[in-house]
């Protein structure tokens, strides 16, 4: 298959890469470019582990062609944080214990992020709608659900979780 160069804007700086025609658009922000935050699970578009934003809106990179999203704002989870500062909603992840294994949440992040651009303080019913794409076999959701809710209001004096003054 003969390959060609397209611009990828990640993380608000834009990188020419070679691709496929049949490229995910995963394969190439983890192979080429290594942005790893992202990852594979099922392949499938069902598990929500692989969600990155184009212009905004969560997608699944697993099933999204690399073709697809040239010229495109890509935000994967590495552009969350302000450099070494966490975003708020990675600190409430933090502090409300919101994390186990790991391999969900680069996906969790990114599909809560989406949510909390448009709604800053969404009640629980909003968050497990906004996540529901996500798989996670480790938490239960609980304390994901938690974090999400209270990222933008973490002093709201819900619960007893140390959040930080």
């Amino acid at each position: 298959m003969e390959k060609i160069t397209i611009t990828l804007n990640v993380n608000n700086e834009s990188h020419e890469v070679l691709v496929a025609p049949n490229d995910t658009l995963l394969e190439v922000l983890r192979d080429q470019l290594d942005f790893t935050g992202s990852k594979e699970s099922c392949g499938e578009g069902v598990c929500g582990s692989c969600t990155v934003h184009m212009d905004g809106k969560p997608v699944r990179a697993c099933l999204t062609l690399a073709l697809e999203a040239e010229n495109i704002e890509i935000k994967t989870v590495e552009g969350l944080a302000n450099g070494d500062e966490l975003s708020p909603l990675q600190q409430s992840f933090i502090d409300h214990g919101a994390v186990q294994c790991g391999f969900c949440t680069p996906g969790m992040l990114m599909s809560a992020d989406a949510l909390l651009n448009n709604n800053r303080q969404p009640d629980e019913a909003t968050v497990r709608k906004a996540i529901s794409g996500n798989i996670c076999r480790c938490t239960g959701y609980a304390k994901i659900v938690h974090a999400v809710a209270h990222a933008h209001n973490p002093h709201q004096g819900c619960c007893d979780c140390n959040h930080k003054e």
